[in-house]
């Protein structure tokens, strides 16, 4: 019996290939330092998780609104209008399962079969999965090391044809951790604007950046403002990965398709965890200022001791908690045995002999290039960049 051909042909992530071994030799006690980590490694704040307990004591542990509770709505509204001067009606939120949950959900919304979404590369590696499964045409433009790993204007002209539905933007970006500024962010807008398409902004890092200022791509009028699908969530700013709870902000009739969707799909999300994003949305952010300082110093060593190392070099990211290290020089070349032909080949080399998970950038659409993420330990880090020196110089 034939199976589904659409889900049949979404691809696995190339990364968990590498991220099986490493967990399998952690389990075995094997020394492994991994640096794949997409989440926070700090804890949820202690006043969020007494949020959570009221929730279940008090009985708030039935149904919900598939698209939210009311009152973590106009938390958010509240959020947008304080934290980037934008407003937005209860009607245009939508509270879902977690950011990854709100894509799909939009891309769904939107897409119908053949239209064309533009997603620059390097790319975080579930957006052209979703893309293709809601029957769209992702059109790949790759954005290179020299221009910082970001979509400029004139090649966004380009990419697009009549069939051109949606771009994608994300900033601070996974994997590269680069940040557009406002005069690039309104260039990209008056371009949208102009051949009317949508833009699926991202904005689940929006806190954590580190230089320059945060700006949302729909802040620059409302002609931007309603072809925006603005996507956040809860998990990285305030640690909260594990509770899914994800939003997005949009035109009500986009919010209103998505809506009934998902009160098909899932009815709603967790009622213990949207009870505690509304202390958490409405508690201010001044823990986040520790989390950054944490971050910035992290990023600072990273950068600076794998730019010290021969062969390997890598930009200092902006904002979220990347780091994509460039191995270009390296390809060709044999290392503890190993022939390195690929950033996947060197991962796998790297796992193998010096006990270093890195992310390859074949998942992101980057060959020749690795993720690490600082969300780890400094003692970590520092074991991670010099087991990688000691594996370049041939020690293992």
């Amino acid at each position: 019996m034939e199976l589904s051909r659409k889900y049949s042909a979404v691809s696995g992530s190339p990364t968990l290939i590498i991220d099986s071994k490493f967990k399998a030799m952690k389990a075995d006690g094997i020394d492994v330092v991994g640096f794949g980590a997409g989440e926070p490694d700090f804890d949820t704040p202690r006043h969020i998780k007494d949020a959570a307990i009221e929730a279940i004591n008090t009985g708030f542990t039935k149904y919900t609104p598939a698209s939210g509770i009311i009152e973590l709505k106009k938390a958010i509204v509240d959020k947008f209008e304080r934290e980037n001067g934008l407003s937005y009606a209860t009607n245009q939120i939508v509270v879902s399962n977690g950011a990854k949950h709100s894509l799909i959900n939009t891309f769904g919304a939107i897409l119908n079969p053949g239209d064309e979404v533009i997603l620059p590369a390097p790319f975080w590696v579930s957006y052209i999965e979703m893309i293709k499964l809601s029957d769209g045409t992702p059109v790949v433009v790759n954005c290179p090391e020299e221009n910082n790993f970001k979509l400029r204007p004139e090649e966004l002209e380009n990419a697009i044809t009549p069939k051109t539905k949606a771009l994608v933007l994300n900033s601070p970006s996974n994997p590269t951790g680069m940040v557009y500024t406002k005069d690039e962010l309104r260039a990209i807008a008056e371009i949208c604007v102009k051949h009317n398409i949508f833009v699926v902004s991202d904005e689940i890092y929006e806190h954590l950046i580190y230089e320059g200022e945060r700006c949302s791509i729909a802040s620059f009028g409302d002609d931007i403002k309603n072809l925006t699908i603005i996507i956040n969530g809860l998990s990285k700013t305030y640690a909260m990965t594990g509770w899914r709870i994800g939003y997005l902000a949009c035109a009500p009739e986009i919010a209103k398709i998505i809506g009934n969707v998902q009160s098909h799909e899932t009815s709603n999300p967790n009622s213990i965890a949207q009870y505690a994003a509304v202390t958490a949305l409405n508690a201010g952010l001044d823990f986040v200022d520790d989390m950054k300082a944490e971050y910035m110093m992290r990023r600072d060593y990273m950068v600076e001791h794998i730019n010290a190392i021969d062969g390997v070099s890598c930009l200092k990211p902006q904002g979220a908690f990347y780091v994509m290290m460039n191995i270009k020089n390296l390809l060709g070349k044999e290392f503890c045995g190993c022939k390195i032909e690929s950033s996947m080949d060197f991962a796998d080399a790297l796992l193998s002999k010096a006990l270093v998970a890195l992310v390859p950038g074949e998942g992101f659409a980057c060959p020749g290039y690795l993720r690490w993420s600082y969300a780890t330990s400094s003692y970590n880090i520092k074991r991670g960049i010099e087991r990688l020196q000691k594996f370049l110089n041939n020690e293992y």
